[in-house]
């Protein structure tokens, strides 16, 4: 009797024990309460949605701008492989077929429905009109043309340029407020063949003549020729001060190449000359390396390069004396070609050449970044009217009020 009561109780036991298991291991699967917390539960990671299309960004390499360089690797940080990113050669003016194929490559991608060009280099054209040939539809913005502008605003369907043609007056003006007497211009044969450079310089002339400035045209060497980048460089390091040697402080110089630029700040602040702007104005252009600026963690913050160049003029009390935009004119390009090819791959836009549609995307690339009103002319000198050659000019940052102005 005993025995059986035993059996009974040991039963009652497991049956308990498969109850309690069961219960607990139901209650596993189930979310807790409202009220109850949920514990370490893993976050559910939606994968980022696949667009069905490419853009692709040609720039040159961090050598011959920087600036575009750096914008692309952005582009592709925030898009991902949506972006497609592709190099031309530093010698570009020898190497034409070498950008062309880069470009025809590119276009070989059927999902690749868009190409950005910044800079727009000789052979821009030329493989603008290869691609077409197979691909009518892709879509081209080409930023600062070096070809041109009737034949790349032919090819092209937006193209983007500063204003060079108003520089011709905005630089001597500026650099008469800072006290210029004498205007250093640099240049080499290959930049002075293209119109809107020809035209800025002549306006210079003229407008340097009304002020009762000297204008004096040096020639350099190309960066693209025997001597190279480093062989450009060199001569702006050494010839600056000769200049300033001969003509005095009170000189403003200018450089039509961006290579040139971070030798020119460099030289132009450390002897206390004068340095209206850059050839593409932006705070990142040049002034970071020349003034040993650290641009690490504030890649898109225009305003604490601004404060930090301040810094520094203000060192050799130079913060009167030179300036730049406060936009990366040549950075927001690039920003406005992807929106903008965004928009055309999607369907919103659906005539490429779509002149107000750009516009206003290119103020919304703008406001992004916290720049100033953007002033949008098209091209139009001597007759030739291009509504789709779009010329930008940004006010001027006066380094002595930390401020822009005109």
């Amino acid at each position: 009797m005993k025995s059986k009561k035993s059996l009974v109780q040991l039963v009652l036991l497991i049956m308990c024990f498969v109850l309690i298991f069961s219960t607990t291991a139901c209650r596993s699967t189930e979310a807790p309460p409202a009220d109850q917390p949920a514990g370490e539960v893993e976050p559910v990671v939606e994968e980022p949605e696949e667009k069905p299309y490419k853009i692709g960004i040609m720039t040159g390499t961090v050598s011959q701008g920087e600036e575009e360089y750096q914008e692309a690797m952005n582009q592709i940080a925030k898009y991902g492989d949506m972006i497609v990113h592709a190099t031309y050669p530093d010698n570009f003016s020898t190497e034409t077929e070498t950008t062309i194929s880069q470009v025809v490559q590119m276009a070989s991608d059927p999902e690749v429905k868009a190409i950005v060009f910044v800079q727009a280099i000789p052979g821009a054209a030329a493989a603008i009109e290869k691609v077409r040939e197979t691909r009518p539809d892709m879509l081209f913005i080409a930023g600062v043309p070096a070809e041109d502008p009737p034949i790349i605003a032919e090819k092209a369907d937006i193209v983007l340029q500063v204003d060079e043609i108003s520089m011709g007056r905005t630089i001597p003006e500026l650099a008469a407020q800072m006290g210029a007497k004498t205007l250093i211009h640099y240049s080499f044969p290959r930049h002075l063949s293209y119109a809107t450079i020809a035209r800025r310089l002549e306006i210079m002339k003229e407008t340097c003549a009304e002020l009762g400035i000297e204008l004096v045209e040096v020639n350099a060497p190309d960066p693209t020729g025997d001597a190279g980048v480093s062989g450009a460089q060199q001569f702006i390091t050494e010839d600056v001060p000769r200049q300033i040697a001969t003509y005095g402080k009170d000189t403003a110089f200018f450089s039509t190449n961006c290579a040139m630029q971070e030798p020119l700040i460099r030289t132009v602040w450390e002897n206390g000359a004068i340095y209206p702007q850059q050839c593409c104005p932006s705070p990142y252009h040049g002034y970071p390396a020349a003034l040993n600026i650290d641009v690490k963690g504030h890649e898109g913050d225009v305003q604490y390069m601004l404060d930090q160049i301040a810094i520094k003029l203000k060192e050799k009390g130079q913060e009167g004396r030179m300036s730049t935009w406060g936009v990366p004119i040549n950075m927001l390009m690039i920003d406005a070609g992807v929106r903008y090819a965004i928009k055309f791959a999607e369907g919103e836009v659906t005539n490429p050449r779509d002149v107000e549609a750009f516009k206003q995307t290119l103020n919304e690339a703008a406001a992004a970044r916290n720049v100033g009103d953007i002033t949008i002319t098209s091209y139009n000198e001597d007759g030739v009217d291009l509504p789709n050659f779009l010329m930008l000019l940004a006010p001027y940052y006066d380094f002595s009020k930390n401020t822009t102005f005109d």
